[in-house]
């Protein structure tokens, strides 16, 4: 029975020793961290500016910068001036998007890409969601840089020189824009009729006035998405507010009620900004 207490003591001791040696608390795991983060490269300056997506790296290395589209030539000059103020000399980091690509963020934190479409300085490419597509949208609603210039995206090529002594006139230029009127609905002396404008002129259409000429004594009553004027039978209608951009193939609807005594025929013609359009 002694020996036994004896050695009780005895592993108490040992106990109180080890314990009192770590300093009465056991020693915690080691942690091991997450590697960091590999988006971005190490700061380096933009020596040169080609264009408003082309730069030149401190290293000699030039590459494009990615998820932007190439700007029109009207648009340009204005992307390059963007460009040069923005980045030039300027340190920014790095990140590759794909072979050539780039995308560059400013000492900031801002994201060149992504301050270029908000100023409407450039459009967006390869993009379905997100920033990108968000700005560019307010950029165009905000008729922000390029959205404000009445910019055609291409240029019709001259015709070539006639070697004869009689010269063939150039044929018109295509119609701009395809104007479907459709009658929606009819009662005893009124009407309700949808018009769609559908831009095929190869260029963003900013601002509109689309205008026919009643035959039968019709006249406009309410209208909604556009404001409305007549005089006799000609109806003349300005864009709303928030419908005034028609991108390329892009299209705008109105509609309206209108009076009516008699026939209720179709207008035969439109025009939109001056220029006559086909009927759908």
């Amino acid at each position: 029975m002694t020996a036994r207490k004896h050695l009780l003591v005895l592993l108490t001791l040992l106990t109180a020793a080890c314990t009192a040696e770590q300093g009465g608390t056991p020693f915690a795991a080691p942690r091991i961290s997450s590697p960091p983060s590999a988006d971005l490269g190490p700061s380096t300056k933009v020596s040169a500016v080609v264009d408003g997506r082309t730069v030149e790296l401190a290293d000699g290395t030039r590459a494009r910068i990615s998820l932007l589209a190439e700007p029109s030539s009207c648009a340009a000059p204005a992307a390059l001036e963007f460009a040069t103020k923005t980045l030039l000399d300027k340190e920014v980091r790095v990140s590759s998007i794909t072979p050539g690509e780039v995308s560059l963020v400013l000492q900031d934190g801002a994201d060149y890409a992504l301050l270029a479409v908000k100023n409407g300085v450039l459009r967006t490419t390869g993009v379905d969601g997100g920033p990108l597509i968000e700005a560019e949208t307010k950029a165009a609603q905000a008729k922000l840089g390029l959205w404000a210039q009445d910019c055609a995206t291409s240029t019709a090529p001259r015709p070539p020189a006639s070697t004869s002594t009689t010269t063939t006139p150039p044929p018109p230029p295509p119609p701009p824009c395809v104007v479907v009127y459709r009658v929606t609905n009819e009662w005893p002396g009124a009407f309700q009729a949808q018009v769609t404008v559908r831009n095929v002129s190869g260029a963003l259409v900013n601002g509109w006035t689309l205008r026919w000429r009643f035959t039968d004594g019709q006249t406009v009553a309410q209208m909604w998405n556009g404001t409305v004027s007549q005089a006799g039978g000609d109806v003349t209608v300005t864009n709303a507010g928030y419908n005034a951009l028609i991108v390329v193939d892009g299209s705008v609807e109105i509609g309206f009620n209108g009076s009516v005594t008699g026939p209720n025929s179709v207008p035969g013609s439109f025009t939109l900004n001056g220029r006559t359009c086909t009927a759908g």
